[in-house]
């Protein structure tokens, strides 16, 4: 059971919690946190969603999740990251991109450049079926073709306005 605290429209706490599933009100919000992975090439390191999940079964998405009460979004998105995918993240790597407000939930999302391995992840089988490295113009494909994850166009400019200075090959 996951309890969530309840936060304002401007990432501060309310006092109040809320389960898993519970509604939220028009007002209230909840703090998840996205990771995107970058290698030396400029390739994405994704994640196939386990068919058994509730929301969005069998897609491809990115590492990420919701903060549990009292943690931070950091905190948080290291324990879902150890979790789904066996790998401890050096928060001193992390580059902090944004705040993005959705419905009912604020999202932190992080970049972290670096070379991971995946062939020596310890994948969370409930939650993850696979991993790999995907180009831009395949995320992009992927995204076309409806086999990746549904983020808003809002979220998916900032992301990539914010890659767009590097210069890896994104064929």
């Amino acid at each position: 059971m996951e309890i969530w605290d309840v936060l304002d429209e401007n990432g501060n706490k309310t006092g109040k919690t809320i389960l898993r599933g519970e509604e939220l009100k028009e007002s209230e919000y909840h703090l998840e946190a996205h990771l995107w992975v970058i290698n030396s090439m400029g390739d994405f390191l994704i994640q196939k969603r386990s068919k058994n999940l509730k929301n969005a079964p069998g897609i491809w998405a990115i590492t990420g999740g919701c903060i549990t009460q009292g943690e931070d979004s950091i905190t948080g998105l290291k324990r879902e990251v150890k979790e789904e995918l066996g790998l401890d993240i050096d928060e001193n790597k992390l580059s902090f991109h944004i705040r993005h407000k959705r419905k009912n939930a604020l999202a932190d999302i992080y970049i972290l450049y670096d070379d991971v391995n995946i062939d020596v992840l310890v994948l969370q089988k409930e939650e993850v079926e696979e991993v790999k490295w995907v180009s831009l113009n395949q995320l992009k494909n992927m995204l076309s073709e409806g086999t990746f994850f549904k983020y808003n166009n809002d979220y998916l400019e900032l992301i990539f306005n914010a890659l767009k200075n590097f210069k890896g090959n994104n064929d």
